[in-house]
């Protein structure tokens, strides 16, 4: 099928070159001209496993391509996705000017009948609010079809998701573009379920809200475990084998962050609150999320007393493992907290030094380092903010070495306690 796909961030991006991977005959819009010019050119903004690979052998195969033109984009295909940001505002709702002004672009260039999906995360009764807008600004009068298709794709792993999806979500006003896309979808082996499209919407909030609250249980669960003397990785163990929980989003740590978790989760809290709902649970899972910093900060401080004038190790800086994110990373709050504190900081992270540059920039405090077995070096301990599998390769006995103090503080849970303990290490981890 035609497709266009307008945006070219995470979900855009890889959207769109997976529809071309599966055969699909695909043409990419953003509204920024070097940004297109880069990805004709075959770079890729963002990191995002097997996507460098993808999107060049797709334009070569002449399946995928790239315009700053709604227009071309709109007027070459059959279905038109919609994958702009939604970022959120002050009182934690969402700004939905990006989605307003795509519709109006979208609705002043359609000749004939288009289905448009809205595939960015959007408050429930977004989709008849595009459907309205789109009626009132095209002029043509041609007719059109409104679909939510909510993406659940997981950073680090969002090739992998799209491919090999859980499922297909589509909301619709009628039924009249359900063959379209199922079509869409055919290479993919996922099921397939239309909703109306309030509840494809609504199903988005949920999902995230509620891997967000098991995120913030766990945490939880693992402030019980310190103060009790119990190891919250064998706890989450042994619940997640319960097949009615499941052993996923059971990992105590620094907290949630990113760009989905904590926006969906207030953006979802503000849609229940102007529904007239006071959705109490979600606002408990926020402040948990925000303690657990809190938390890991105390424990560094009580361990080391004063941090003015001390050095520390970071691993980590990108939100979770195997991106470059750096949006709301709760790696990157923890080495502003540990600055205010009045700490200089060794960096380092396998993808994200150059975006977390712009945003914790070098100086005599920050230093950035590019092997990680060079983190502990004249160190008074190491910090471990983002589950990289690759930190679990850190040569331990050279950090022992290295550092002034041999204490390493994991908010990942990434070591075994008993062998860092073993080795010499003065261990705190969250939970154990």
């Amino acid at each position: 099928m035609r497709l266009c796909i307008i945006g070219t961030g995470y979900v855009g991006l890889v959207t769109g070159t997976c529809f071309a991977e599966v055969g699909h005959d695909v043409v990419c819009v953003d509204n920024n001209a070097e940004k297109v010019r880069q990805l004709q050119a075959g770079k890729i903004p963002i990191y995002e496993a097997g996507l460098e690979e993808m999107v060049p052998r797709n334009v070569a195969a002449g399946r995928l391509r790239f315009t700053d033109s709604i227009a071309d984009g709109v007027e070459s295909s059959d279905v038109v996705f919609i994958a702009v940001p939604t970022p959120p505002q002050a009182d934690g709702s969402v700004d939905l000017s990006f989605i307003e002004g795509v519709a109006r672009e979208i609705a002043g260039c359609m000749t004939q009948y288009k289905i448009i999906v809205d595939k960015s995360t959007v408050p429930v009764k977004t989709g008849e609010k595009v459907a309205e807008t789109i009626k009132r600004y095209n002029k043509a009068r041609v007719d059109f079809d409104v679909v939510s298709n909510p993406e659940f794709l997981r950073e680090g792993f969002a090739v992998e998701d799209l491919m090999k999806p859980d499922r297909v979500v589509v909301g619709v006003l009628s039924q009249r573009p359900v063959v379209a896309m199922r079509e869409v979808y055919a290479p993919f082996d996922a099921p397939f379920i239309v909703t109306d499209i309030n509840s494809a919407e609504m199903i988005k909030h949920a999902a995230n809200s509620f891997l967000a609250l098991k995120i913030s249980y766990i945490n939880a669960v693992a402030a019980v475990c310190e103060a009790s003397g119990a190891n919250v990785v064998e706890v989450a163990a042994g619940m997640g084998l319960d097949k009615r929980i499941g052993r996923q989003f059971l990992n105590a740590g620094i907290g949630f962050g990113g760009s989905c978790f904590p926006k969906d989760l207030s953006a979802f809290i503000k849609i229940a609150e102007q529904l007239g709902v006071d959705f109490r649970l979600l606002k408990e899972v926020q402040t948990i999320n925000d303690g657990q910093m809190d938390r890991f900060v105390k424990k560094i401080i009580e361990t080391l007393w004063v941090l003015k004038d001390k050095r520390l190790g970071v691993l980590g800086l990108a939100f979770k493992q195997n991106t470059d994110d750096v949006r709301m990373s709760p790696a990157i709050e923890l080495c502003q907290r540990l600055l205010k504190e009045g700490a200089s900081l060794r960096v380092f992270d396998p993808k994200a030094m150059d975006k977390a540059k712009s945003i914790l920039p070098p100086s005599d405090r920050v230093e950035y380092v590019t092997d990680m077995d060079e983190v502990p070096t004249g160190c008074d301990a190491l910090v471990i903010a983002t589950e990289w599998p690759d930190f679990t390769k850190l040569n331990l006995e050279r950090a022992r070495g290295e550092l002034a103090h041999p204490i390493v503080f994991d908010g990942r849970n990434l070591f075994d306690k008993a062998e860092m303990e073993r080795m010499g290490f003065l261990y705190k981890s969250v939970g154990r």
